[in-house]
């Protein structure tokens, strides 16, 4: 099965000229990695104060980024996580100082293990231990605990509703939401877009290598929730949501499928399904239509989160 590239908005077409889709395993992760670090970074469009910690966890040290648009005491703050499949990516991510200077919140970026050199749960278990030292050293860091949300894109997002599982299950810290940018929840695929072959920048055989990686080969329905969402149960006691994915993206149905069992167990969620938008077309193309609104989208329901006052 294949997907219709007529389908895809008009404004979104020119990217994939440049991008073509993404042919990862186990033997190229590292030189592509390499590549993506080679090119040159575009300077940031928003101007946030910034800084780097260094925390102890269970399992040694993690670096975290943090974005603010100023120093006001007892700030909201979002727990952000970064998204490339798991196995790529890292922490200085600019949508987590457009969250900051927009949201006027701190905004805490976890340069969490990556696999395959690093399978789950580390990256998961990285997160966790970044949440918990938000909430037992709120006041040190200037945020207020009761206005604090966790997210992420693609698979930083699938790693957050993966914590937020963990941290129901846990220390069961106040979550205001999960947000939730087009989630790699699902590492069967068993949908209709998730048979799809052919979808532009990740397709179906590369995101299944991802998951091979980041799963350390664990047979698919075996995986554990807080690496797959979707293998979740009970999704019962989680924090409210905002989920969004693009209607030509390999993710779609899987998002659509959890987006209606979080409102079966009674957990708040918005969704938004965003025409004509493959996987990360919104990054790669901020200036078309579509992803601006997807952009304007996440960020209301982010500040609706987070100041009491707009609710």
């Amino acid at each position: 099965m294949l997907l219709d590239y007529n389908r895809i908005d008009p404004e979104l077409l020119p990217a994939l000229e440049a991008l073509p889709a993404l042919d990862l395993n186990r033997d190229n992760i590292a030189r592509i990695r390499d590549l993506i670090a080679s090119r040159p970074r575009p300077s940031s469009s928003v101007k946030v104060l910034s800084d780097r910690k260094t925390i102890d966890t269970e399992d040694g040290t993690v670096d975290v980024y943090i974005y603010r648009k100023n120093e006001q005491p007892a700030q909201p703050a979002v727990l952000w996580i970064h998204g490339g499949g798991y196995i790529m990516g890292n922490a200085e991510d600019e949508r987590a100082k457009i969250i900051a200077d927009h949201c006027n919140c701190t905004v805490f970026s976890v340069d969490y293990r990556l696999a395959p050199e690093h399978p789950f749960p580390a990256g998961p278990n990285d997160c966790y231990a970044a949440l918990g030292w938000i909430m037992n050293d709120a006041k040190a860091l200037g945020i207020d605990k009761d206005r604090v949300a966790i997210g992420g894109a693609s698979a930083g997002s699938g790693m957050a509703a993966g914590v937020a599982l963990m941290n129901r299950d846990k220390d069961n810290f106040p979550l205001q939401l999960q947000l939730l940018l087009y989630p790699m929840i699902d590492n069967l695929h068993a949908t209709r877009s998730g048979k799809l072959e052919n979808h532009p920048i990740w397709k179906r055989s590369t995101s299944f290598n991802a998951w091979e990686m980041y799963l350390d080969g664990i047979p698919g329905k075996q995986a554990s929730p807080y690496a797959a969402a979707t293998r979740a149960i009970d999704l019962t006691g989680l924090p409210p949501a905002y989920l969004c994915v693009g209607s030509e993206d390999l993710f779609r149905d899987e998002n659509i499928d959890y987006a209606q069992r979080l409102m079966a167990a009674d957990v708040p969620c918005e969704f938004s399904i965003f025409p004509g938008l493959y996987h990360g077309a919104d990054s790669f193309i901020p200036t078309a239509r579509v992803s601006r609104r997807l952009n304007r989208a996440f960020l209301h329901a982010l500040d609706h989160a987070l100041d009491p006052k707009l609710a």
